[in-house]
């Protein structure tokens, strides 16, 4: 495993994260608590050193499932979580204001249950988990970053970009109130280089890359023919037409980075570690499978110039969320 400086933090963080949304349960099926467990556990002993949480997935089981696996393994590991908006909207709505979403005190009271839940006095990195400029000149979240941080509950503190919207962090960056950003970027969606990134440089700022693999169409076994139960996350997210064209993109670039598509995911996160501002990446892993082979890609370093440059005229301008 290879580590990078979590931007300002100082914290020097293993290359590849745990993200730790699917085994909390809930909008994803498939594993088992026994299973997320296990992936976990390997995830450590190959040197992953942050795991990203919320207090949202699955009501805090997540959380409990990372400080259980964290506290037995006995490594100094960074544990990242997030405040849900409080009127449980994903993303943030343009005209909601700030007293629906992140009160002062409710932002302290999340604080403190995923304290419980982690089983912590500290918090590494607490997160808001969606995020809306228009709250920029508000003093609910301001006063609260300041206040965890000086009762020492919290370490640092950072958002979660809203999807697609990498240039919404613009504005709080510059505030210099937080200490990171979560954004997607994967080979689809490379938006966030254009604005966010240098800006991130400039100010020191640590980058966590979510979705590297797109919600599964970056690893190459989402097909027209995939299925998925009505409950399962992915459902929403691949519906209609949209496995068809996945499957367009993914053929077209695998063609022409000359690989076969099971080579993808490494791909995918070569990609992604290739950029200069970004921290470290968190893709999913519920398994054992999913964490073997994910933990090994740092080690192959950045995409060579010229794959990298095949994987750039691949971008693609959509939103499945929406």
């Amino acid at each position: 495993m290879r580590y990078r400086k979590l931007g300002r933090t100082g914290f020097e963080v293993s290359e590849i994260g745990h993200g730790a949304w699917g085994i909390g349960g809930g909008q994803w099926l498939g594993g088992t608590d026994d299973e997320s467990v296990k992936a976990l556990r390997a995830s450590i002993a190959a040197g992953v050193n942050f795991i990203d949480t919320a207090l949202a997935y699955n009501d805090g089981h997540s959380e409990k499932l990372v400080s259980q696996v964290v506290a037995e393994s006995g490594e100094k590991v960074y544990i990242a979580t997030k405040v849900p908006p409080k009127n449980r909207v994903w993303p943030a709505r343009s005209g909601v204001g700030i007293e629906d979403v992140f009160p002062y005190a409710y932002i302290v009271d999340c604080t403190e249950t995923s304290l419980r839940n982690l089983n912590t006095g500290t918090i590494d990195l607490q997160q808001l988990h969606v995020w809306n400029p228009e709250w920029l000149d508000r003093d609910e979240w301001k006063r609260a970053i300041e206040d965890l941080k000086k009762a020492g509950k919290v370490r640092a503190f950072g958002i979660s970009i809203n999807d697609h919207q990498p240039d919404s962090a613009i504005g709080i960056i510059n505030t210099g109130f937080i200490d990171t950003v979560q954004v997607i970027y994967n080979i689809f969606d490379q938006t966030p280089e254009k604005n966010l990134f240098p800006l991130c440089l400039e100010k020191d700022i640590g980058v966590i890359a979510r979705v590297p693999f797109d919600e599964g169409a970056l690893t190459g076994r989402i097909t027209p023919e995939s299925t998925f139960e009505p409950t399962d996350f992915r459902a929403m997210y691949f519906q209609g037409d949209r496995k068809q064209q996945v499957e367009d993109h993914v053929e077209a670039l695998v063609a022409g980075l000359e690989i076969h598509r099971s080579g993808l995911p490494v791909a995918a996160l070569r990609f992604v570690l290739s950029a200069p501002a970004v921290s470290t990446v968190i893709p999913g892993m519920r398994s054992l499978a999913s964490v073997e082979a994910n933990v090994a890609a740092p080690m192959l370093g950045p995409l060579p110039a010229a794959e990298l440059e095949v994987a750039r005229r691949h971008a693609w301008d959509k939103n499945f969320y929406s």
